[in-house]
C-alpha cells in the first residue's frame, strides 16, 4: 500500500501537496480544538454548578460557541482544499492516462479488454480520489482525535484512561486479521466488476449484431451471470465486515460503560469531581469512535490500494514499439516499400514466412490470399504496429524500425474494411487526419472517393454528425468516407484494405478511375479478393499460410494457373481448363 501512497503524492503538483498538507494542519487542529468545550465543561460543572457562582457562566459559554463554531469553519474549509485537489490530481491522472494509451502500441490493446481499460479510468481513478478526498484526513482525524483525548484523559485521571483504552490491543489483533482476509477479497470483486464492464461494452458496441441475431435473451443472461458473480463478490465482502464490525460495537460500548461504572465509584472514593466525570463522558466518543472508524477506514484503504494497483499499472505501462535512439528524420514518404526476408511470429504461432518483395515509388502493389494468410498483418508491419520477427522492412531505403513513428504513420493513409467513424460531421472525419483542410478540398476527396453525392444529400451537408461509427450511413457510405480520408492526408503510401468491398462494380471502377489521378504522387498498397480491383497492379502478391506462394502482373499470374488463376476463373464464370487471358 505504501507504493500507491507515494505514487499519489508524486503525481501532486508542488501546490496541491502544499495545500493537502496544510489541509491536513487544519484537521489535526480542529481535533486539538475538541478537547476546549469538554475542558471549559469540567469548569462549568465544578465552578459554576457545583460552586453556585454565575459569574463565569456567560463568558464560558460564550467561548463555547466561538471554539464550535470557529472549528466548524475550519472543518469547512478543509473540506473544500481535500475536494478540490483531488478533483485536480485526478484530472491530471486521467489526462495522463488518456495521453499514455494514445501510445500505448498494438500489442497493449490486444491483450486489455476495452471494459477493463473504461474500469480503470473511471471507478478505479475514482477511489484515488477518494483517498485524498476523504479517506486520508479521516485517518488523521481518527488518529489524532484518539491520541489528543487519551493524552488529556491521563492528564485528568491516569487510572480510568488506562482502563479505557485497555481494550485497545484486542481491537487491533481483529483489525489485523480483518485486512489479511478483506484486500483477497477487493480484487477478486474489482476482477468481477470489469467482467461486468466488459460484457455491457461489448454489448453495447455490438447491439447491430445481437438484434440480428435475435440474440437478446442470450445476451441478458450473459449479463446476469457477470452482474450476479459482482454482487456476489460484494455480499461475501458485506459479510466479513458483518462479522467484524459487531466485534468493534461490543468493545467499544464496553469504553462508555467503563466510563460510567468506574467513573461513579471514583467520585464516590473521592479521586473524581463531577466536572472531572463530565469530560470522560464527554471525550469517551474520541476514544471509541476512532476504533469505530478503524473497521471502516480498512475497509475504504483496501478498496484505494486495489483501484490504485490497477490504475498504477497502466500508467507505467511501457510501449514496446517506440521511436529509436538514432532515429532518422525524413521530410516525406516517397513510396518506396521493400519487405527483405519478412517473418513475424505471435507466441511463437507463425503468421508470415519468408517474405520478400520490392515496390517503386508510384506503383500499386496488390495482395489477395485466403483469409488467415496474413495479409492485413504487412500492413501492420508496414506502418509498424507490430516489428518484424526476422527480416527487414524498407520505406524509401530506411528500415522502419529507424522512422520516427509519427512520421511514418503520418504519412501512410489507410482505408481499411472495418471502418470506424467517430461521433462528428462528415467533415470532421474526412478531415481527421489532415486538420488544415478547407471545405472544398475535403469536398474534393469526397468526390474522388464517391462520396460527394451521399454526403452533399444528408440533412446539413457535410455539417451533419453521424453516429458512433458511422451509425445511419450504409456499408459502403461508411467506405467511401474513409477512403476519402484516407486519400486526405496526401500521403506517400495510400494503403487500401478491401476498401471497396461493399460497393458496387460501377462505384468501384470510379474511384479506381480517381486513384490513377490523385493531385499528389504515392504508392499504392492494395489488399482485395476481386480481381476487378487490382489486374492493374504493377505487382500482384499472392499470400498462402504466410508465405508468398504467387507474384507477378495480372497477365502472369494468369498463366502460371495458380491460386490466381483459379480465382479469377471462378469470378468471371471461366471453366477451369480455359486458356483465355485477360
Amino acid at each position: 500500500m505504501r507504493k500507491q501512497f507515494r505514487w499519489l503524492w508524486e503525481n501532486m503538483d508542488p501546490p496541491c501537496r502544499r495545500r493537502h498538507v496544510a489541509g491536513l494542519c487544519i484537521c489535526a487542529f480542529t481535533c486539538l480544538l475538541l478537547l476546549v468545550n469538554p475542558a471549559l465543561s469540567r469548569r462549568l460543572i465544578d465552578d459554576v454548578i457545583m460552586a453556585q457562582n454565575p459569574d463565569p457562566l456567560l463568558g464560558i459559554l460564550g467561548v463555547m460557541l466561538a471554539v464550535k463554531l470557529g472549528r466548524e469553519g475550519l472543518r469547512y474549509l478543509m473540506v473544500m482544499i481535500m475536494e478540490v485537489d483531488s478533483q485536480n490530481l485526478v484530472f491530471n491522472l486521467r489526462r495522463r492516462l488518456f495521453g499514455k494509451m494514445q501510445y500505448n502500441d498494438m500489442r497493449f490493446f490486444d491483450s486489455h479488454r476495452t471494459g477493463d481499460l473504461m474500469t480503470r479510468m473511471s471507478a478505479d481513478l475514482d477511489w484515488c480520489r477518494h483517498f485524498l478526498s476523504y479517506i486520508d484526513y479521516r485517518i488523521i482525524d481518527a488518529v489524532c482525535t484518539f491520541v489528543f483525548a487519551t493524552v488529556y484523559l491521563t492528564i485528568v485521571n491516569w487510572k480510568l484512561t488506562l482502563l479505557l483504552i485497555a481494550i485497545t490491543p484486542v481491537l487491533l489483533f481483529i483489525t489485523k486479521f480483518f485486512s489479511r482476509h478483506v484486500r483477497p477479497r477487493f480484487v477478486f470483486m474489482r476482477e468481477k466488476l470489469s467482467e461486468m464492464n466488459t460484457a455491457a461494452q461489448e454489448n453495447i458496441a455490438g447491439n447491430r449484431v445481437v438484434k440480428a441475431f435475435a440474440r437478446e435473451e442470450y445476451e441478458k443472461e450473459r449479463f446476469e451471470e457477470k452482474n450476479t458473480a459482482f454482487m456476489n463478490s460484494h455480499l461475501r465482502i458485506n459479510k466479513l465486515w458483518l462479522t467484524f464490525f459487531p466485534m468493534i460495537e461490543l468493545l467499544v460500548n464496553a469504553i462508555q460503560l467503563v466510563t460510567v461504572f468506574v467513573g461513579g465509584l471514583f467520585i464516590i472514593r473521592g479521586e473524581l469531581t463531577p466536572g472531572e466525570l463530565a469530560v470522560f463522558t464527554g471525550l469517551s466518543w474520541a476514544v471509541s469512535n476512532p476504533m469505530r472508524e478503524l473497521g471502516n477506514l480498512i475497509n475504504d484503504l483496501q478498496r484505494f490500494s486495489t483501484s490504485a494497483a490497477k490504475v498504477m499499472e497502466l500508467y507505467y505501462s511501457r510501449p514496446e514499439i517506440t521511436d529509436a535512439p538514432d532515429a532518422e528524420e525524413h521530410e516525406r514518404i516517397r513510396g518506396q516499400i521493400e519487405f527483405d526476408h519478412v517473418s513475424f511470429r505471435i507466441d511463437s504461432k507463425p503468421i508470415l514466412e519468408d517474405v520478400s518483395f520490392r515496390v517503386e515509388p508510384g506503383q500499386t502493389v496488390a495482395v489477395m490470399g485466403p483469409t488467415g494468410s496474413g495479409k492485413t498483418t504487412l500492413i501492420h508491419l508496414l506502418a509498424r504496429f507490430y516489428d518484424a520477427t526476422d527480416g527487414e522492412v524498407r520505406v524509401d531505403g530506411c528500415d522502419v524500425r529507424r522512422w520516427k513513428l509519427s512520421q511514418l504513420r503520418g504519412g501512410i493513409g489507410t482505408a481499411t474494411q472495418d471502418v470506424f467513424l467517430f461521433s462528428d460531421t462528415v467533415e470532421g472525419n474526412i478531415a481527421f487526419g489532415s486538420q488544415d483542410l478547407t471545405l472544398d478540398e475535403v469536398k474534393d476527396f469526397a468526390r474522388r472517393a464517391d462520396a460527394a453525392e451521399f454526403a452533399e444529400k444528408l440533412p446539413e451537408g457535410y455539417d451533419t454528425i453521424i453516429g458512433e461509427r458511422g451509425v445511419g450511413l450504409s456499408g459502403g457510405q461508411r467506405q467511401r468516407i474513409a477512403l476519402a480520408r484516407a486519400m486526405a492526408v496526401r500521403p506517400g503510401i495510400l494503403v487500401m484494405d478491401d476498401t471497396t468491398s461493399a460497393v458496387d462494380s460501377e462505384t468501384e471502377q470510379y474511384i479506381q478511375d480517381q486513384l490513377r489521378h490523385l493531385p499528389y504522387d504515392c504508392t499504392k498498397f492494395i489488399i482485395a479478393q476481386r480481381i476487378s480491383s487490382m489486374r492493374d497492379a504493377d505487382l500482384i502478391l499472392v499470400l498462402q499460410d504466410g508465405r508468398i506462394t504467387e507474384q507477378g502482373t495480372h497477365r502472369e499470374l494468369l498463366e502460371k494457373k495458380g491460386y490466381y488463376w483459379q480465382t479469377w476463373c471462378l469470378q468471371y464464370g471461366m471453366p477451369m481448363d480455359e486458356k483465355a487471358v485477360m
